[in-house]
């Protein structure tokens, strides 16, 4: 009856993660059979995914040993160890077939190679080795093309061991002389290292594999967010566009109509002076015809009556200065037109920043305090989202990233580089306040200048109505209404920190060419209480365009 190992292919008892043959085979839902601890390991930190077909898997699966595959492998195992000679060898798997040296003609494929004699032989003539007692003490290994590869040059003894000193194979001999100082290890103890040298370069080689992919996965995300993106930037910018088209329409409607009022004023007066005129006309006509019948009248008698009685005649109205004014006409259209300029501009920087504050919102991030940096006076929310100054100073542990002499508080949140960031906060009706973001290394103890040479890029509120840009000298900002909702835009990658009136969606103030060097957190100051005036919050609100990312 034919062996296990003669009936089933060496490979089907091996583990394809361990290369070895199965210890405690076990069998996962896509079929596929690994050994119990090897794909224990394989799952443990990453993915549950079959190494051979990367069906992932949503949990760990209950796994049972094959018993039946497992008695198999090990009758294998015991099957294999019976044809090994006492010493084995590193060598590479054979990938042609090896003849045998002896055969003359048809010669046949090579059962076992010599180290002593150098050659590889059949099956029959392989037969003397295992009959004759000289021939029983050489060393026989599995067929190779160069049996002469596997023993030492110098020697002519089977290289049975390694010189770690001097990395190469060696026999017995070399260790007593050339290598007799050296670190020797067996063949297989260094197999052993190597193998698991290369299982651990085999799992970096598949983590970089998966981490690749994963950047794969990443890069095709951002590619199809970027695409979202863009079409809802030319979306905005077509109705951004269209709203200003549709301005000039119909402020091109208006100044047309203006002309064409003008224009039919200038047209009234003209038929009105020309109807004027006809009537003058036509009453000297008739005084004309009256002069031309006395100039020729025979009765000198009558003429002499009647010449006294005809009025000197001259008209009603001096026509000399009458005339159209329609130069005056055109210098009302160039002020509508200067007007017009001016009034397009105002529209055009609205829907600039009307647009401008909606495409930064999308970065909207959530942003809370960080009582480790709120003065002890401070009072925060269970949420961290809501700032105001209490009424005394909280018994706090001393930590060197509280603030000690100004009433300010950071955010936990901090900002680097490789993306923008947006938070929005309520004012209310508060009369003080500061917002903007600082420097990790920024000054906290003692009196503080918010500047942007010490680390505080930030805008104020003093007495209810002066708007300031926090340089030096401090920058007076003109501000349309009062706001309500201020947002806080930081670009860190080209060094911009911008301010916003949300409800009026307005600019306020930007910060251009800063020196980031480090990390930022959003800088909040409540602003004192004056005679129970600004006791309202500062509150960091949610931003509604979006939902928002982590940091």
């Amino acid at each position: 009856m034919a062996s296990v190992s003669s009936l089933l292919c060496e490979a089907q008892f091996h583990c394809s993660i361990c290369l070895d043959v199965f210890r405690e085979p076990v069998s996962i839902p896509c079929g596929h059979t690994f050994c119990k601890t090897c794909i224990t390991d394989y799952w443990d930190g990453n993915v549950c995914q079959c190494p051979l077909c990367k069906r992932t898997l949503h949990s760990k699966p209950d796994m049972f040993v094959n018993v039946l595959l497992a008695e198999m492998a090990a009758k294998f195992t015991k099957s294999a160890k019976k044809k090994t000679v006492n010493i084995q060898h590193l060598q590479p798997s054979n990938t042609g077939e090896v003849f045998c040296d002896i055969c003359t003609e048809d010669r046949l494929q090579a059962l076992k190679s010599c180290l002593v004699c150098l050659a590889s032989y059949c099956q029959i003539h392989l037969e003397p080795h295992g009959r004759v007692a000289s021939l029983k003490r050489h060393i026989l290994i599995n067929p190779v093309e160069n049996p002469k590869d596997r023993v030492c040059d110098n020697h002519e003894r089977p290289l049975e061991l390694f010189c770690k000193t001097d990395q190469t194979c060696v026999c017995q001999f070399c260790t007593e002389l050339d290598h007799r100082t050296h670190d020797m290890v067996p063949l297989e103890e260094e197999c052993r290292e190597r193998r698991d040298q290369w299982r651990k370069r085999r799992a970096e080689i598949q983590q970089i594999i998966e981490d690749c992919q994963k950047k794969v996965s990443e890069i095709i995300y951002s590619a199809e967010l970027s695409k979202k993106q863009a079409k809802q930037e030319i979306s905005d910018t077509i109705e951004v566009f269209t709203a200003l088209v549709a301005y000039i329409q119909a402020s091109q409607t208006e100044l047309i109509e203006t002309i064409d009022k003008e224009q039919s004023a200038v047209e009234r007066r003209a038929k009105y002076l020309i109807e004027e005129l006809e009537k003058e006309i036509a009453d000297f006509k008739e005084r004309a015809l009256e002069v031309e019948q006395l100039l020729y009248h025979e009765d000198l008698l009558y003429l002499i009556q009647r010449a006294p009685s005809l009025p000197v005649h001259s008209s009603n109205r001096d026509w000399s200065d009458i005339s159209i004014q329609r130069d005056q006409s055109l210098g009302n259209i160039s002020m509508s037109l200067v007007k017009l300029r001016e009034t397009l501009g105002e529209e055009m920087g609205k829907l600039c920043d009307e647009f401008e504050l909606k495409r930064v919102q999308q970065y909207a991030v959530d942003v809370t305090l960080d009582p480790d940096t709120a003065h002890p006076q401070l009072i925060l929310s269970e949420d961290g989202k809501e700032v105001l100054i209490g009424n005394g100073e909280k018994n706090l542990p001393v930590s060197p990233k509280r603030f000690s002499y100004c009433f300010c508080v950071l955010g936990k949140q901090s900002f680097s580089s490789g993306r923008l960031y947006y938070y929005e906060i309520e004012v209310n009706w508060k009369t003080e306040w500061d917002l903007g973001v600082a420097t990790e290394s920024a000054k906290r103890k003692g009196k503080i200048i918010l500047i942007p040479e010490n680390g505080y890029w930030a805008i104020s509120l003093r007495d209810g109505n002066r708007y300031r840009a926090c340089t030096d000298p401090i920058e007076t900002l003109t501000v349309k209404g009062r706001p309500q909702k201020v947002g806080v835009l930081v670009d860190y990658e080209v060094h911009l920190v911008s301010f916003y009136d949300v409800e009026a969606r307005a600019h306020i103030y930007s910060f251009y060419g800063c020196n980031f060097t480090e990390f930022l957190y959003p800088y909040f100051f409540p602003g004192l209480k004056k005679n129970d005036l600004n006791s309202a919050p500062l509150v960091i609100c949610s931003v509604n365009n979006k939902e928002q990312p982590q940091l």
